[in-house]
This record gives C-alpha cells, sequence and structure tokens, in this order.
C-alpha cells in the first residue's frame, strides 16, 4: 500500500491492510491441527486415578515411593497437572517417531506412511501433551526428547514453539546402532538425537562425571592416582606479574638429578617468562617448590620453546559440561536395551527397540545434578526410564522417585513395563539361573478413570468421592490411618494428609488429628467458599 501514513487511510484501506496482515504467516512451524478423541474426551469427562492396590510394591519405609500410571498419556499428564504442577525436575521421553511403519496409533487408527496427515497427526498428538508437560517442570527443571531423522526437523521447531528458542540447551547426537541400520536408498542410520530444552532461561545442563581416560584432557596414573599434566607458569589476563609481585620469582633446576628449588641454586634457572618475553606469574609460590619437588608432582619438560616447568594437577576429575556427541558402545540399544529386557524378563523380544539404560541414565544426569529429583517419563513403554532412575540411586545413594505412564496397548502396562519394574526392584533370576539383586524402592500403580463433567451438586459430590486417591498423590501419602465415610486419613513418615468430605464433620475429624505426632495437610469439601480457617486455631502448630 502508497500509503503510509495510516491516520489517513480510509475504511477500505484499512480492512486491507487488516486482510494482508491476517494472510501472513508466522515464522516457524505452521500445520493444520488435527482433534484428538482423547483431548475431547478430557472436555467431557474429568480424568481422574483409580490406585490397583494388588499391584503396589514395598521394599523398603525408607526409600521413596515410585508412580506407574496406566493409561493414555494425555489423560494421566491432565491428572499430573493437578497433583504435579511446577514440581517436576527432570522430564525424558521417547515418543513414537512416526517412520510409516505403523507404530502408533492417531484416534485408535495406526498411522502409516501412505497416509496424507501423517506429520500433521503426530504434530497435533505431540503439542498437546507438551503443552501440558511444560507446566509440570520445576523452574529450573529440564526436558530431554530424544527422536531420529523421520521427525527430527519437525520436533525441533514443535520444542521451541512451546518451550522457546532462548531455552534451548543443546542436542545430543547417540550412537545406537553400531552396525548401523540398512536402507535401499539413504545412508545406514547408526544414531538418533536427544533435544535439551528448559523451563526457563536460568537453568543449565548439569555438569557430568566422566573417567580419566575418557576426558578431553591427557590424564595419567601414579601410586597417588590420577593427574594432568599442567605448564606451572600462569596464562590468561590476570597472569601478568606486578612489580612486587612475589609470585616471579627463579625455579633452579638440576639436569643431572631432576630436582627443582626455589632456594637451592643448581645450574639451571627458569623464570615464568612466555615466548613474548612478557614476565608472568607462577601458579604456586616459593614455599610450595621444594616440596612439591621432593614429592615428585613438579618436573621439568623440554618443549620447543625451551624448558618448561610443570606440575601434576589432581583436581581436574570433577564434572565436565556433556558433549553432542556419544559413542560409547553401552549406547547400543540392541545390547543394552533388548537384550537386557530379554534378560530381566525371561521372554525374547517383549518389546519392541527398548533404549540402552546407560542412554537413559546419562539423560537424566545431563539433565538435573540433584540426587532427590523427581523424573516423569510419559511414553514409558518398557519402563528403561524407571530401572536408570533406580539405578542411579543405587551406585551414588540418591533418592529420586519416577512417575512413568504407558497406555496397555498389546498389554505393554501389566505384561511388559509393571512386570520389569518389579523385578528391578525386588530382585529376580535369570534363565541361566543367575540371581540378580533387587535395586530396592517402592511402587503405587494408578489407571486412569472417568467423573463426568457436571456443574450440579451431585456431580461435585461424585468427584469429591474420587479425589482421595489424587491428594495422597498430590502430597505424597498413600497408607490409610482413618478411613470413614465422611473424612479419611493418610500418611507417608511423619507426614500426614486429611480429606474432610463432609463439612459438618469437622468436630470428629479434630479429634481424630490432636493425637498425630507430625504434620498434616487437610483439604475440605464445601459448597461455600468458606476457608474453615478459624476452625483449626488450636491446632496450627500441626
Amino acid at each position: 500500500m502508497a500509503k503510509r501514513d495510516y491516520e489517513n487511510w480510509t475504511k477500505e484501506d484499512l480492512l486491507r491492510e487488516v486482510d494482508r496482515l491476517r494472510l501472513q504467516k508466522k515464522y516457524g512451524l505452521v500445520w493444520e491441527k488435527k482433534p484428538e478423541d482423547v483431548v475431547e474426551q478430557a472436555k467431557r469427562e474429568f480424568p481422574v486415578l483409580e490406585q490397583i492396590g494388588a499391584k503396589k510394591i514395598s521394599t523398603s519405609a525408607d526409600m521413596p515411593t515410585n508412580i506407574l500410571i496406566e493409561g493414555d498419556n494425555y489423560h494421566a499428564l491432565s491428572v499430573l497437572n493437578y497433583t504435579h504442577h511446577g514440581r517436576i525436575d527432570v522430564i525424558y521421553i521417547d515418543p513414537p517417531y512416526n517412520t510409516g511403519a505403523r507404530d502408533w496409533k492417531y484416534n485408535n487408527n495406526y498411522v502409516d506412511e501412505e497416509d496424507p496427515y501423517r506429520h500433521t497427526k503426530w504434530l497435533s498428538f505431540m503439542s498437546h501433551r507438551l503443552e501440558l508437560a511444560k507446566n509440570l517442570l520445576a523452574p529450573d527443571g529440564i526436558i530431554c526428547v530424544t527422536i531420529d531423522d523421520n521427525e527430527l526437523p519437525r520436533l525441533w521447531l514443535l520444542m521451541e514453539d512451546v518451550f522457546r528458542e532462548q531455552n534451548y540447551l543443546g542436542t545430543v547426537v547417540i550412537r545406537i546402532n553400531p552396525g548401523g541400520r540398512k536402507s535401499k536408498r539413504k545412508v545406514a542410520l547408526q544414531h538418533e538425537y536427544a533435544l535439551f530444552f528448559s523451563r526457563n532461561t536460568s537453568s543449565s545442563v548439569a555438569k557430568v562425571a566422566m573417567a580419566p581416560e575418557d576426558k578431553s584432557h591427557s590424564y595419567q596414573k601414579d601410586k597417588e592416582g590420577w593427574y594432568e599434566e599442567r605448564n606451572l607458569r600462569k596464562e590468561g589476563a590476570d597472569s601478568l606479574a606486578a612489580k612486587d609481585s612475589d609470585r616471579y620469582f627463579p625455579i633452579y633446576y638440576d639436569p643431572k638429578t631432576g630436582k627443582l628449588s626455589s632456594v637451592k641454586k643448581y645450574s639451571v634457572t627458569i623464570l615464568p617468562t612466555d615466548t613474548a618475553s612478557q614476565k608472568r606469574i607462577w601458579r604456586r609460590g616459593k614455599e610450595d617448590i621444594d616440596p612439591m619437588s621432593k614429592e615428585g608432582s613438579l618436573f621439568v619438560k623440554k618443549t620447543k620453546y625451551g624448558l618448561q616447568v610443570y606440575f601434576k594437577f589432581r583436581g581436574g576429575l570433577g564434572g565436565e559440561t556433556p558433549k553432542s556427541f556419544w559413542e560409547d558402545k553401552k549406547y547400543s540399544a540392541s545390547e543394552h536395551g533388548t537384550q537386557k529386557l530379554d534378560e530381566i524378563l525371561g521372554v525374547r523380544e517383549a518389546f519392541p527397540f527398548p533404549k540402552s539404560l546407560y542412554a537413559v541414565m546419562d539423560c537424566i544426569k545431563v539433565a538435573s545434578a540433584k540426587k532427590n529429583a523427581t523424573i516423569l517419563d510419559f511414553f514409558a513403554g518398557s519402563g528403561t526410564t524407571a530401572q536408570a532412575v533406580l539405578t542411579l540411586n543405587k551406585q551414588d545413594g540418591g533418592t529420586r522417585r519416577f512417575i512413568i505412564c504407558t497406555n496397555n496397548e498389546n498389554n505393554i502396562a501389566e505384561e511388559v513395563c509393571y512386570p520389569r519394574v518389579k523385578r528391578v526392584m525386588q530382585g529376580y533370576k535369570t534363565k541361566s539361573k543367575e540371581t540378580v539383586d533387587g535395586l530396592g524402592g517402592n511402587l503405587r500403580y494408578f489407571r486412569t478413570a472417568f467423573v463426568k463433567a457436571d456443574p450440579t451438586d451431585k456431580g461435585k459430590d461424585a468427584l469429591t468421592r474420587r479425589a482421595s486417591e489424587m491428594l495422597c498423590l498430590r502430597e505424597g501419602t498413600f497408607d490409610p490411618v482413618v478411613s470413614e465415610e465422611a473424612f479419611k486419613i493418610f500418611k507417608h513418615g511423619d507426614r500426614f494428609t486429611g480429606i474432610v468430605l463432609d463439612q459438618f464433620a469437622l468436630r470428629e475429624f479434630k479429634k481424630a488429628i490432636a493425637g498425630i505426632n507430625g504434620k498434616i495437610a487437610v483439604y475440605i469439601f464445601s459448597l461455600s467458599d468458606e476457608t474453615f480457617e478459624e476452625e483449626f486455631n488450636e491446632l496450627k502448630d500441626k
């Protein structure tokens, strides 16, 4: 439009400009969103959880309680948005790769490579779940999503749309198939990807401990342990020697014995002067030189720049920033995924393409250094994430806990995921009669269910009666203490949860909690807006 002064535009000019702007597409990913049955169902009915008591696993009261939810993960995420909003430290998911090989369903129909809306359906499916998952992450939480070439370009843009471009933390390439997946037209695929995004810009990936032989620096070993050779002369902006610097001094060297001293004048003098003849300082003080030489941690090396003083640095074996390419054989999905699962369950090929246990463990370690982190996997499949969390706890004494969600398509939840978790926790015997000790841990098994979205008092009462399981999940208190028609009390350790279903039973409820030794969270269901705070004035210490 030629006119630039919009204040003088006619109504027709403005309408044309509005139409022009409406036709403009935003930069990024644009697709036709497809309706999904499970999403529409959640608009008509409230997803709730039912605990399956017979599937409870308990190995130690002192260990964390983990959660397995059987059901569609959209419904599970809807419930978790109430129970765990902003409380998840790590989300690790391995969603359908949408290869076209009928490996997932949309609205109860398998999606194959002939489906013209294959990518559109996958994007709608993923966006519905990622939007819910984002709300679950803690302020410093991180999500890791694994994928292969089939959907990498679209997933990357979708993740930027949901979590924002500035929260992208990097992509790791993982060699999961050393032999390569053969194809008639394409290069043999050896790898997949792990995309890391944070909840906000204050988060960062964790540094991970590495074996000395795997580190980027060259480490050597002596009787004292691992060390790295470092030049004793300091480098950098703060290394130039001032006139009165006590770190600029000569070190004397005896080529025959290899001894060094800052006091005894041997035949060779070495100063901390760099290749440009600038005076710099030593990393250690004058009083340190003789003791370091005596213990063998100080020595001279002949370089192209002349004689240089080096020392054995032993402080670099802490964590390193994770690298973007992982090629260790432990990431092989066949050897440490399929074979591991077959060994645990005693059944061949119980689940297609399970992840390497070690790949999942390392993704979790990159996403959080917290030993008490809560990890969510809402595409749990065979339960590799559960085993990864339990293994990490066994290795470092952590108290991490997992929440895993899977549907029961082809009995995956009941015949693969749950049995795996149970055996890993309690221990099992292999086909060769070898005993494998359990990793310990506790589990509560839930199944998704529904309450009609009825706005009447009757509908509200029906939802109230089904809410206890979710409140226990929210508070982490599952053991019943009192179970009356009008109120219920649950506990875990010294923490209690009271649920008052009838406000007129408050007097009896207060009598029941008067003798409790611990803190209690109280939920009161009422048809009024009253907060009931004055009812508990005498029990505020609880």
